[in-house]
């Protein structure tokens, strides 16, 4: 959203001003934390495969001095990444030749997704999409090629907003495009998977909320939080306010070895949560991208932790832990993979 000064200038909002602040530069965010690059692991040249990003509000919950802290490890370019392992590829859950129709994907049956944009306000080590080819499917000409897709296909009662991080767009873009899906009959359900309520909870301003709960459809948003510690105060209370304008909340972590495998870190995610309103949906098993093999966590250890969590936490409160496997009809809890 871009609001006006009393002499008519352009004003960015300030959840833009802080995107726009992001670091940008590991050695920056290194020496701000008081941590040697090499006791980190740093690596330059991963850099350079997957570019650096992290917003300084998400960099402030980093502990000072700690080179092995859960929340530095998500986003620092590590040596490991330029490692090729095998199993571990640029495709991994087989979305290659699915956005057929522009910026639409469907990979199952009566909802389908549309990739809004290749930015994202943090760029996750882990991410399945680090090396997407966004050109060609991100854009006016593809989403309007997504769009038309979706109002001739009337099985299709959820759509899902997605990238990058749809949230990147501002309130007005996010305004134009729920109008053009709320004419279209059989869509039921928006759905928006977002960390930038976790990582920018200024981005969740009065306008975007009331934008959503404008609409005629169901609203869902599911947030992507791995670690208590990224859930502050600040991202509480953008929670909450989502809660209150009608939004469902829900929260997919991915199971991340040495940020969140153990019992108690996954329990007190889960009790953090629901403080900020917003329930466990799916704890999901590392995505197999090259560069992010060192994030793995064996099935043998997350099966432990999922009955782990079951026998400690009601069970509204324990996540689905699952695993996205290339061509099948669903996503797969632990019991069903192959």
């Amino acid at each position: 959203m871009i609001a006006r000064s009393p002499c008519g200038e352009e004003v960015a909002a300030p959840w833009r001003r802080a995107l726009a602040a992001a670091y940008r530069a590991p050695h920056e965010l290194l020496q701000a934390l008081g941590v040697a690059p090499a006791a980190a692991g740093f690596d330059a040249g991963a850099a350079d495969d997957f570019a650096f990003r992290v917003t300084r509000e998400y960099a402030a919950r980093i502990r000072p001095g700690d080179p092995h802290d859960p929340l530095l490890l998500q986003v620092l370019p590590h040596r490991f990444e330029r490692a090729a392992v095998a199993g571990f590829s640029g495709d991994p859950v087989g979305e290659a030749g699915l956005a057929e129709r522009g910026s639409l994907l469907q990979k199952y049956a009566g909802r389908a997704l549309l990739l809004l944009t290749g930015a994202c306000a943090i760029h996750c080590r882990y991410c399945f999409r680090r090396g997407y080819p966004y050109a060609g499917h991100v854009g006016q000409t593809a989403l309007a090629a997504g769009l038309a897709a979706i109002a001739a296909d009337t099985d299709i009662g959820e759509v899902i907003l997605s990238g990058g991080d749809p949230l990147v767009l501002d309130d007005a873009a996010l305004a134009a495009l729920c109008a053009r899906l709320a004419a279209i009959p059989h869509v039921r359900r928006l759905r928006i998977h977002s960390r930038l309520p976790v990582v920018l909870p200024a981005r969740m301003t009065a306008g975007l909320l009331a934008t959503l709960q404008q609409q005629p459809f169901a609203t869902v948003l599911v947030v992507h939080a791995n670690h208590p510690r990224e859930l502050d105060d600040e991202v509480r209370q953008a929670l909450l306010n989502a809660r209150a304008a009608g939004l469902h909340l829900l929260n997919q972590a991915v199971l991340l070895r040495a940020v969140n495998d153990t019992e108690d870190t996954l329990v007190t995610l889960s009790e953090r949560l629901f403080d900020c309103g917003v329930l466990p949906y799916y704890v999901h098993l590392l995505d197999r991208v090259a560069g992010a093999a060192h994030f793995e966590v064996e099935e043998a250890r997350a099966r432990d932790l999922e009955a782990a969590l079951r026998a400690r936490l009601p069970g509204y409160l324990v996540p689905r832990f699952v695993r996205e496997v290339a061509g099948a009809p669903s996503k797969l809890p632990l019991d069903a993979l192959p």
